[in-house]
C-alpha cells in the first residue's frame, strides 16, 4: 500500500485503486502517524491533531484508530504501544519519505557534478507533491513543525533542481519561475543568487545587477543586514563582467560529436593558411555541426551567424552587425553617413575573428560579395562558410563534407538510439543496413534513431526498405542523397500524430526560434506536443528556445502551404509579436528596461518576419502598430535601420491603398496621403523608421508634412498620445532642417503633459531652446530637471542624453569636477545599455577635460575610447579618440607620432556628419601646427584654411564656437584669420 501526505492525505492499494479513508479526522490521524513512521505518537498528540471540535475522549480516539485499521486492512499495521500508537510501513511506501530520499540523492549527485542524474532525481522527487504538506493539520501544534520542515525541504529541492538545470543549459521559463519563487521568498538568498545568474546568462549583467540591488534592499529593509558573502562575491563577479556585447556564439550542442574528429583538425589547419574556407555538401550531411566543432578549436573570437532565417540579401549587413553585438547608431541618433557595411569594416579592420556564415546557399551572390569586401578590408578576419554550393570568390578553399563512413554511421545511430531507449542493443549488420539505406547522412540517421523509442530496430529497417526502395546501390549523387533525406524527413513527418504535424508545420513561421509560450500561442499547441517533437528530433531545444533545423523547416513550410494555413498562422505570429512588443514598450522607458531589452533582442528576427509579412500582405494596420510598439526598443538598441525597408514598404502599400480608394491609380502626388483613422501616431513612427535607412531621404521628404500634422494632432488634446518616444525622435530628426522650429514648439509644449516620459523629453528639448537664446544658466537648470525626471522613471537612455549635455555645460563654465562626475554617470548608463559608440564619445569628452591636469589618465581614456569605437565599428568616434592621442603625442614632443595619428583621424572622420566637425577642425589645426613648427608655412596655411572651411560649412566659424571645440587661443586666431575675420 502507498501513502500520500504531500497534499491531501490519501492511500492507494498496490494495484492503484484508492483506499476510502473516511472523514478529515481519520485522515489527520493517519497523516500524523505517517509523519512519525515507526515511532510512538502519544494519545494526547493524536487527539490534538485528530479532534475537529477540541480534544476527543480516549474512547473516541480508540474508535477512530479502529476504523482506520479496518480501512487499511493488511496494508499497514497500527500498533498500540503504552499510551500511544505507531504505524508500521516501509519507508518508500510514504511519499514524504520517498521524496526525502530522492531529494537527498539528487543533492548528492549535484555536489558530485552529475547534473543530469541530479535533474532526473529531483524532478521525480518534486513530482510527488500534490499540494501543501499535511494540509489537514495546519492548525495543529503537533504537526506544524513537520509541515514546515517538509516545505523547507521542498524549497531546497526546487533550488537544487534549478541549479542542476542551469548547469545543463537551462530550461524554458527559468527566469519567470525564479522570479515567482523570489517574489514569494524575497529573503531567501540562494534563490536570489539563482535568479541573478539566470538573468546574467539570458539578459546580461545589467539585468542581473538590478535583481541584486532589489535583493540587497529587501535584506536591508526587512532584516537590517547585508547580503551574504556568497551573494556579495556574485555581485563583484557581475561588476567585473565585460559590459560590451559579445559576438553570437555557436549554438550549444546537446549530443556527442561522432565520426569527424579528423576532419575537424584538417579544416582547422586549412583555416590557418586560408582566410576563407567553405564547407560544401547536400542538406543533412553535417556541415553546420562540423563548422561548430571547428569554431571551438581555436583561440580567436568566434561570431556565428545563422543565415537560414534571412529572406533576402538587403538585410545581410544588419544581420552581421546584430550577430557581432553591434548597434547601427548611437543613442543620440545622429546621422553618421556610415552604411552598415562601413560599420562592419570599421569594427573588424583590426580584429582577429573567425566569422562563421552558416547556410549561405539561398543568398550565395550577396554573401559572396560581402565576404569578399570584408576579407579585403579586414586582414585579420577569417571566414568559415557552409553552403550547398561554393561562394565562388578569389581565395576560397573548398572542403566537401561527405556522408559518414560506415563505422561512424553505425556509432552515430547507436549513440542516438541509446539516448532514447536505455540499454539499446542491436546487431551491427542491421544497423549498418539502416545507415546504408539512409546514405549515411547524419541528419537522416538521427531522425531514424529517434524512432527506436517506439519501433524495434528490425521493424525500423523493414519500414525504411519499403519507404526508400533500398537495394544494393553504388555511388550516389548529391541530388540522389537529397532525395533520400527528403524521403526520411517525409517518413518521420508521417509518423507524427496530427497535433504534432500541425504544431511542426506551424512552427516554421518563426525566424530564429521561439520561446515555449510563443510556440504554444502561435501553433495553437501545448508544451507536451513541443516536447514530443524534440524527442523525435523534429525540433531542438537549447537556451530556453525551440528551433527547427533548416531541412526540416523547409519541408514543414511546404506542408503549411499544402494545408492552406500559411496566411492564418503568419497573421497569428504577427499578432503574437505585436502583443509582446506592445507589452514591452512602456517598460522600456522605465527602470525595468534592462529586463525587457534582451527579451526583444532575442525576438528581433521574429519582429522582422512579422513586419515583412504585414508589408507583403498589405496589412497596413498591423504593420504600423507593430513598428510603433517596437520603436522604443529599435532606437535604444540602435537597430532602427534594420526595419527601414519594411517601413518604406508599408508606406508604399498605404499610398497604393489610398490611390485605389480615390480612383487615381497613382501614388498620390508629391506629398504622402492621410494616415489610417486612429493610427496617426503609428504612421509618424513608421515615417521616422523609414527615414532612418540608407534610402529613407525621399520617403522623409514625401511624408514629413503629413506626419507633422498627425503628431501634432496626437499630442495636442487633453489625452496624451501613446508613444512619447516619437516626440523626441521627431525633434532629433528635424534638428538642422527647415522643420526644426515647429518641431521644437510641438515637443516643448508638452512640459505639463500628464505622461511623465513626454514631460521629461519636453524639458530636455526646452534646454536647447534656452541655449539658443544664450541663457546658459537657464539651460543648465532645464537639463538638470530633465535628467532628474528621466532618472526618477529609471530610463537610462533619456538620463544619459541629458547628462551628456549637462557635462558639457559644466565644462564650459569651468566646473570640471562636476563635468567629470556627470560624464562618469552617463558612461555607467551607456554601458548598461550596451551603447559602445556613446561610451567612446563620453570617454573622449572626459579625456579632453583631463588633459591639462592628468595627461596619463587622459591617455588611458583616449585609448579605451579607441578600443570601444573599434568594437562598435564607429569611424567617427575612433577619429575623435585618435585626435586626442595625437594631441598628447604633440605635447610629449613627438611630432612624427602626432602627425601619423592626426592623418589616421582625418581619414576616418566623416566630413558630412555634424558631430565630426570638431574632430576635423582640431585635427586639421594639429596638422597645421606640426607643419608650422617644421617651417612649412605653405602646408600650415593649407591646413588652417581647410579647418576654416570645415568650420564655415558647419556654421561654427565664430571665435566662441571654435573655443567650444577645445581649440587654444592661438589656434582660434589662426582659423579665424583663415576665415577672414
Amino acid at each position: 500500500m502507498l501513502f500520500g501526505i504531500l497534499g491531501e492525505t490519501r492511500a492507494w492499494h498496490d494495484h492503484g485503486t484508492e483506499v476510502p479513508l473516511g472523514g478529515p479526522a481519520r485522515r489527520a490521524l493517519l497523516a500524523l502517524l505517517l509523519t512519525h513512521r515507526g515511532q510512538v505518537v502519544s494519545a494526547d498528540r493524536l487527539a490534538d491533531a485528530a479532534g475537529p471540535d477540541g480534544t476527543p475522549s480516549t474512547h473516541a480516539l480508540q474508535s477512530q484508530v479502529s476504523r482506520l485499521r479496518k480501512a487499511l486492512g493488511t496494508g499497514a499495521a497500527i500498533e498500540q504501544a503504552g499510551t500511544g500508537y505507531r504505524i508500521v510501513v516501509a519507508q518508500d511506501d510514504v511519499d514524504a519519505c520517498r521524496f526525502e530520499r530522492l531529494a537527498r540523492e539528487g543533492r548528492s549527485a549535484l555536489r558530485a557534478g552529475d547534473a543530469e542524474r541530479a535533474v532526473t532525481l529531483l524532478r521525480e522527487a518534486l513530482a510527488l507533491w500534490r499540494g501543501p504538506a499535511l494540509p489537514g493539520l495546519a492548525d495543529s501544534e503537533t504537526a506544524r513543525p513537520a509541515a514546515l520542515r517538509l516545505e523547507e525541504l521542498r524549497l531546497g529541492a526546487l533550488e537544487d533542481r534549478i541549479e542542476a538545470e542551469c548547469l545543463l543549459g537551462g530550461q524554458p521559463g527559468a527566469v519567470p519561475e525564479l522570479r515567482e519563487l523570489v517574489g514569494r521568498h524575497p529573503l531567501r538568498e540562494r534563490l536570489a543568487g539563482l535568479l541573478i545568474r539566470a538573468l546574467f546568462a539570458e539578459c546580461g549583467p545589467a539585468a542581473a545587477l538590478v535583481a541584486y540591488e532589489e535583493t540587497r534592499r529587501h535584506l536591508a529593509d526587512e532584516l537590517g543586514t547585508d547580503p551574504s558573502p556568497e551573494l556579495m562575491a556574485l555581485h563583484r563577479e557581475l561588476l567585473s563582467a565585460d559590459p560590451s556585447p559579445a559576438p553570437a556564439a555557436p549554438p550549444a550542442q546537446l549530443t556527442a560529436f561522432v565520426g569527424r574528429a579528423g576532419e575537424v583538425a584538417e579544416v582547422a589547419g586549412l583555416l590557418r593558411v586560408a582566410r576563407l574556407v567553405t564547407l560544401t555538401g547536400p542538406g543533412g550531411v553535417g556541415k553546420t555541426r562540423l563548422s561548430v566543432e571547428v569554431a571551438g578549436t581555436g583561440s580567436d573570437d568566434v561570431c556565428f551567424v545563422e543565415l537560414a532565417p534571412l529572406r533576402d540579401g538587403a538585410g545581410l549587413p544588419q544581420t552581421l552587425l546584430s550577430a557581432l553585438g553591434l548597434r547601427e547608431n548611437g543613442l543620440s541618433m545622429g546621422e553618421t553617413g556610415q552604411t552598415p557595411v562601413d560599420r562592419l569594416i570599421a569594427a573588424l579592420s583590426d580584429r582577429m575573428l573567425l566569422l562563421v556564415l552558416d547556410n549561405c546557399e539561398h543568398l550565395v551572390d550577396e554573401i559572396a560579395a560581402l565576404a569578399a569586401r570584408l576579407l579585403a578590408a579586414c586582414p585579420r578576419l577569417r571566414v568559415l562558410a557552409t553552403s550547398r554550393e561554393p561562394l565562388g570568390i578569389i581565395g576560397e578553399s573548398l572542403w566537401p563534407v561527405r556522408p559518414l563512413d560506415g563505422d561512424a554511421a553505425v556509432r552515430l545511430f547507436t549513440d542516438r538510439a541509446s539516448a532514447v531507449r536505455r540499454g539499446f542493443t542491436a546487431g551491427s549488420e542491421v544497423v549498418r543496413r539502416i545507415c546504408a539505406a539512409l546514405d549515411d547522412l547524419p541528419l537522416a540517421i538521427e531522425l531514424a534513431a529517434a524512432r527506436v523509442r517506439t519501433l524495434d530496430v528490425d521493424e525500423l529497417a523493414g519500414r525504411l526498405d519499403d519507404r526508400l526502395g533500398v537495394a544494393a546501390r553504388g555511388s550516389r549523387s548529391a541530388e540522389e542523397r537529397h532525395r533520400t533525406l527528403r524521403s526520411v524527413v517525409a517518413w518521420s513527418w508521417e509518423l507524427l500524430s496530427e497535433p504534432e504535424q500541425r504544431a511542426a508545420r506551424r512552427f516554421t513561421v518563426f525566424a530564429g526560434g521561439a520561446t515555449a509560450e510563443s510556440a504554444i500561442r502561435v501553433c495553437d499547441t501545448d508544451g507536451e506536443t513541443l516536447e514530443a517533437l524534440v524527442d523525435k528530433s523534429l525540433l531542438e531545444f537549447a537556451g530556453g528556445r525551440y528551433r527547427i533545423l533548416e531541412t526540416i523547416g523547409a519541408y514543414g513550410g511546404e506542408q503549411l502551404d499544402a494545408a492552406l494555413e500559411r496566411d492564418a498562422v503568419q497573421r497569428a505570429h504577427a499578432r503574437r509579436f505585436l502583443e509582446l512588443a506592445g507589452t514591452a514598450d512602456p517598460h522600456l522607458r522605465r527602470a525595468e528596461q534592462l529586463e525587457w531589452l534582451p527579451l526583444l533582442t532575442a525576438e528581433h528576427g521574429n519582429l522582422l518576419a512579422a513586419l515583412r509579412w504585414a508589408a507583403e500582405a498589405q496589412d497596413v494596420e498591423t504593420g504600423l502598430e507593430l513598428l510603433a510598439s517596437a520603436s522604443t526598443y529599435l532606437w535604444i538598441r540602435g537597430v532602427s535601420a534594420s526595419v527601414a525597408p519594411q517601413a518604406i514598404a508599408l508606406l508604399e502599400a498605404l499610398d497604393e491603398l489610398e490611390a485605389t480608394d480615390d480612383g487615381t491609380g497613382g501614388t498620390g502626388g508629391a506629398m504622402g496621403g492621410e494616415p489610417p483613422d486612429g493610427l496617426g501616431e503609428e504612421y509618424v513612427l513608421c515615417v521616422l523608421l523609414a527615414a532612418s535607412g540608407a534610402d529613407g531621404r525621399p520617403v522623409w521628404q514625401r511624408h514629413r508634412a503629413v506626419a507633422e500634422k498627425a503628431l501634432a494632432a496626437a499630442w495636442s488634446g487633453a489625452r496624451p498620445g501613446s508613444y512619447p518616444v516619437g516626440l523626441l525622435l521627431w525633434m532629433m530628426r528635424n534638428a538642422g532642417e527647415g522643420g526644426a522650429q515647429s518641431a521644437f514648439a510641438l515637443v516643448s509644449a508638452q512640459l505639463d503633459c500628464p505622461e511623465p516620459w513626454a514631460r521629461a523629453a519636453a524639458r530636455y528639448v526646452a534646454g536647447f531652446g534656452a541655449l539658443g537664446e544664450g541663457d546658459a544658466a537657464l539651460a543648465e537648470r532645464t537639463f538638470d530637471t530633465a535628467a532628474e525626471a528621466f532618472r526618477s522613471l529609471g530610463d537610462r537612455w533619456g538620463t544619459a542624453l541629458a547628462l551628456d549635455v549637462l557635462s558639457d555645460l559644466a565644462g564650459r563654465r569651468g566646473d570640471h569636477a562636476r563635468a567629470l562626475a556627470l560624464t562618469d554617470e552617463a558612461l555607467s548608463l551607456t554601458e548598461q545599455l550596451g551603447a559602445l559608440e556613446d561610451g567612446a564619445d563620453l570617454l573622449v569628452n572626459r579625456a579632453d577635460r583631463r588633459v591639462a591636469e592628468d595627461a596619463a589618465t587622459a591617455r588611458a581614456d583616449y585609448a579605451e575610447a579607441a578600443a570601444l569605437a573599434r568594437r562598435a565599428g564607429s569611424s567617427t568616434c575612433l577619429a575623435a579618440a585618435l585626435r586626442g592621442l595625437a594631441d598628447l603625442a604633440l605635447l610629449d614632443g613627438d611630432p612624427a607620432g602626432a602627425e601619423r595619428l592626426y592623418e589616421e583621424a582625418l581619414e576616418r572622420a566623416d566630413p558630412h556628419w555634424v558631430k565630426s566637425v570638431g574632430t576635423r577642425v582640431r585635427t586639421l589645426v594639429g596638422l597645421g601646427r606640426i607643419a608650422e613648427a617644421r617651417g612649412d608655412l605653405a602646408a600650415a596655411r593649407t591646413r588652417y584654411r581647410e579647418a576654416a572651411e570645415a568650420a564655415v560649412a558647419a556654421r561654427a566659424d565664430t571665435p566662441d564656437a571654435l573655443r567650444l571645440m577645445g581649440l587654444p587661443a592661438s589656434a582660434v586666431r589662426r582659423v579665424t584669420e583663415a576665415v577672414g575675420r
